[in-house]
């Protein structure tokens, strides 16, 4: 995997986020992807004493290869082997990554945005040794479906598989959505938290105001950290 890394001066050992990109289901989209960087929310995790790594999965842009999240059809929409596939390449990126020198083993927090976020709750799902904490920025999959807003491909098989993850997760998560999420609205976001919960997830969840034009792309946009930043923080605290 092609992946970009930020980390603070100095040698270390940092605590470790590994930050995750959405996907499409469209091979011609992912084949053009850019490397994903999220300048801005990197930076915010590096002045917060954290090394920031952005892996791209395979199936995406130059990482290339087999893609491995296939959901299938509305029909048949396996939402946790499209998540599973994604966090096995999550997963062999943080055993790469915390083996380096530079990294505090023990202190690893996964994140992602959309199917980036999806795959970060499939990661706790698995309970890895080290893993501290879950952040999931609009995460789902589904979303938009035919292209149209608030509409979801299978929305019974997104809380479903919500609960599924939550009763093999160990670690707290932090859930953040917007008001204007065009993939995953309020009423949407809402009930996968309930169902995460309900099955025995440990679960924050905060819905912000609406952000931008599209509140589902907050968390790769310049600037974003006044929206999100108070709430990651608290959450921080508690699990640091």
């Amino acid at each position: 995997m092609r992946a970009t890394l930020f980390r603070p001066s100095g040698e270390g050992p940092f605590p470790l986020l590994v930050m995750n990109h959405g996907t499409t289901q469209n091979a011609e989209r992912r084949r053009m992807l850019p490397l994903p960087a999220f300048d801005s929310l990197a930076g915010w995790f590096v002045r917060h004493g954290f090394a920031v790594a952005v892996p791209q999965r395979p199936g995406h842009g130059e990482t290339g290869g087999a893609y491995r999240e296939d959901q299938g059809g509305c029909d048949d929409a396996d939402f946790a082997r499209a998540g599973r596939g994604a966090a096995d390449s999550i997963m062999a990126a943080t055993a790469y990554l915390t083996a380096q020198p530079f990294i505090r083993r023990g202190r690893t927090v996964v994140a992602g945005q959309s199917a980036g976020g999806w795959a970060a709750l499939a990661v706790a799902s698995r309970a890895p040794p080290g893993l501290r904490a879950v952040i999931n920025f609009a995460g789902g999959l589904g979303g938009r479906s035919y292209d149209r807003p608030d509409n979801n491909c299978a929305a019974d098989r997104l809380f479903a598989t919500a609960a599924e993850f939550a009763r093999t997760a160990q670690v707290p998560s932090l859930w953040v959505y917007t008001a204007n999420d065009s993939y995953f609205p309020p009423r949407l976001s809402a009930a996968m938290v309930e169902a995460y919960r309900a099955a025995g997830g440990k679960a924050e969840f905060e819905l912000l105001p609406d952000f931008g034009r599209d509140g589902h792309f907050m968390a790769e946009t310049e600037g974003s950290e006044s929206a999100w930043g108070p709430a990651v923080e608290r959450f921080l605290a508690k699990i640091r």
